[in-house]
């Protein structure tokens, strides 16, 4: 913490007005953000926007609310974004669970950079065909989706019609793709989850908004309301502590002699986060729920009944708040936090590195002693913030189910939104420290040239 603190003091407007670069990275996030805004606000050819609301309001409490609170709100004016970034999140799934069982897919993605591209690419075909798959359903089931005054969603029903709804959907979503990649290479942040941050962003206003009418009108209490309000600071603040939270493990360095120089005999930590998944168990687990419910809810209207079929009972059992959709919610994400940190940190490659360098933790013998037991905090780490990631993200059914809160004051909107923040601005005081750093360098040069 001293060290943040001591980092958080050096960092001025002096010295960010002289950090160009910075400056410059910061400006193409908020442009290519703009432009992902823009592009929620374009509706699809040929749909009716009012019957399209309609629509989505009598879902709004399902999985399809929680499908355009993360496309912020492209879903119920179903725009070109309507599929946001999710068909990508859901092909990466697939790819990293194949590559945990391929020996082929494995190899590739220790040949650094290059098994990084190719496992990149097949992501993105991957991802072409989910989407083309969801587009599929979609313009299927927006022909038969009428809003609740009788008026058809789709003006002008036919093949052009799922034709330009397919293409269109599909060309959408890859632009997202390669949106977030350009922010992540040419901006600052993480750009896939900087465009799900935004669309959440995007939506606080109106949930603020909505909370107060129902306050206005009587649905919820003023104390009820208060106490949303702090209930989501206190929320806040525990995120902030968890996602900052470590393990520290000593790691020692014996002295070594070199001529007549002595070297070594330092230590250090090693330090693992109490959730090193981050925010992706909720994003991954939330992603295939809404893969096979995405079109349940265009099939007959409310979810349940008799005309929708299979569909419609699926999304019954599956809604927002019922017991199986918590159940699989929270298997999913327990699932995803151990398949992430396994995929993120290896105890065995970090033990071999120790012992490469001649590090060791006091205590325990160097090779498979140090793996195991490294493996064994971690497991322990990991269970402790699955149960963190379990209840922050329940929350929100709570609150939506019993209180019929908007689902922005929910725990994982809350989480997403942290998450993201923290990680930006660490990146941000990153730039700043090697600008400082490059700064120093240059004085110093000049005094030497002196």
């Amino acid at each position: 913490m001293a060290a943040a603190d001591q980092i958080a003091a050096n960092i001025n407007l002096g010295v960010f007005s002289k950090a160009t670069e910075l400056k410059r990275r910061i400006w193409f996030a908020l442009g290519a953000l703009v432009i992902y805004r823009m592009g929620t606000f374009i509706t699809l050819p040929g749909i009716d926007p009012i019957a399209m609301a309609d629509v989505i309001k009598t879902q709004s409490r399902g999985v399809l609310g929680l499908f355009d609170v993360f496309a912020g709100g492209a879903l119920s004016r179903m725009s070109i974004f309507a599929l946001n970034i999710m068909p990508y999140i859901s092909a990466a799934i697939i790819i990293q669970l194949f590559a945990s069982v391929s020996p082929a897919l494995e190899q590739m993605k220790k040949e650094g950079v290059s098994g990084r591209i190719k496992m990149n690419q097949y992501t993105r075909y991957l991802t072409v065909l989910i989407t083309a798959l969801q587009a599929v359903g979609i313009a299927s089931g927006l022909e038969g989706a009428t809003a609740s005054n009788g008026l058809p969603v789709v003006m002008m029903p036919g093949m052009f019609f799922k034709f330009t709804t397919i293409i269109t959907l599909v060309g959408g979503t890859m632009f997202l793709v390669w949106l977030g990649e350009q922010i992540s290479e040419r901006g600052i942040g993480q750009g896939i989850s900087l465009l799900i941050f935004a669309g959440i962003v995007a939506g606080l206003p109106g949930g603020i908004v909505n909370l107060l009418e129902l306050g206005r009108t009587g649905a919820i209490s003023p104390i009820i309301i208060a106490l949303l309000l702090v209930g989501s600071i206190a929320v806040i603040g525990g995120i902030v502590f968890v996602e900052q939270a470590q393990r520290r493990i000593l790691v020692q360095y014996p002295k070594r002699q070199q001529g007549n120089k002595v070297y070594g005999g330092e230590s250090s930590h090693l330090p693992l986060k109490l959730n090193t998944s981050g925010v992706i168990p909720p994003i991954f687990a939330s992603s295939l729920l809404l893969l096979p419910l995405t079109i349940a809810g265009f099939q007959g209207g409310t979810p349940g009944a008799e005309t929708g079929g299979f569909l419609n009972t699926m999304g019954a059992l599956l809604g927002r708040g019922q017991p199986l959709y918590l159940f699989f919610y929270s298997i999913l994400i327990t699932f995803f936090a151990f398949f992430y940190t396994a995929v993120v940190f290896n105890p065995t490659d970090t033990a071999e590195n120790l012992r490469k360098y001649g590090g060791f933790i006091p205590g325990i013998r160097p090779g498979k002693n140090t793996a195991d037991y490294l493996d064994y905090v971690l497991t322990r780490l990991t269970v402790l913030g699955a149960i963190y990631l379990i209840v922050v993200c329940l929350i929100p059914e709570f609150l939506i189910t019993r209180l019929s809160v908007p689902f922005y004051f929910g725990g994982t909107s809350l989480m997403i939104v942290v998450n993201v923040t923290l990680n930006t601005v660490q990146q941000v005081q990153a730039h700043l420290l090697a600008h400082q750093y490059e700064g120093l360098l240059k004085k110093s040069r000049l005094r030497g040239n002196k």
